[in-house]
């Protein structure tokens, strides 16, 4: 019998990517974007607002959603910037992530908004309580990329 492969990697990964011109629009999937130090997304409806830089979600929690709502939740329905292969989102203000060569720092928990029941149909936001992932401002910019590894700080037991 042969054992278990395991990753030569286990970080997550950025599994995809969204960004929206403006409020309100439908969001749009991309495989790179530019994260500019101090103002956010190029091309997304948050740049150049002072902290809200990039939402980040892990597909774990949308996973979780899904079993909750009993249909798929697919990451552009959540409007976040940034979705991870799996692992935890950290929530802590001042948590650092690093994504390729971009650096967050987490400024706060994500709260589902009442357009997750737009995009998600009944019961889409409150799928999303306690799973809604964090908003972070960019402190060092490049451009992130769909597959980059994306560093999260360890989190402990609660």
């Amino acid at each position: 019998m042969d054992a278990p492969s395991i990753p030569d990697d286990p970080r997550p990964t950025v599994l995809a990517l969204h960004v929206a011109p403006e409020r309100h629009a439908p969001v749009r999937a991309v495989t790179e974007v530019v994260a500019e130090a101090g103002a956010g997304l190029v091309g997304d409806r948050f740049h150049g607002t002072r902290h809200r830089h990039v939402s980040l979600q892990s597909a774990t929690d949308l996973d979780a959603a899904a079993d909750e709502l009993g249909r798929p939740v697919e990451p552009g329905g959540t409007r976040r910037n940034v979705t991870l292969s799996h692992g935890e989102v950290p929530t802590e203000p001042g948590a650092r992530v690093r994504i390729g060569d971009v650096e967050l720092e987490v400024v706060r928990l994500a709260a589902p908004c009442r357009l997750m029941e737009d995009s998600l149909g009944p019961g889409g936001r409150t799928a999303l309580r306690r799973r809604g992932g964090s908003v972070l401002r960019v402190l060092h910019g490049g451009t992130i990329r769909v597959g980059d590894p994306v560093d999260l700080p360890v989190m402990l037991a609660r």
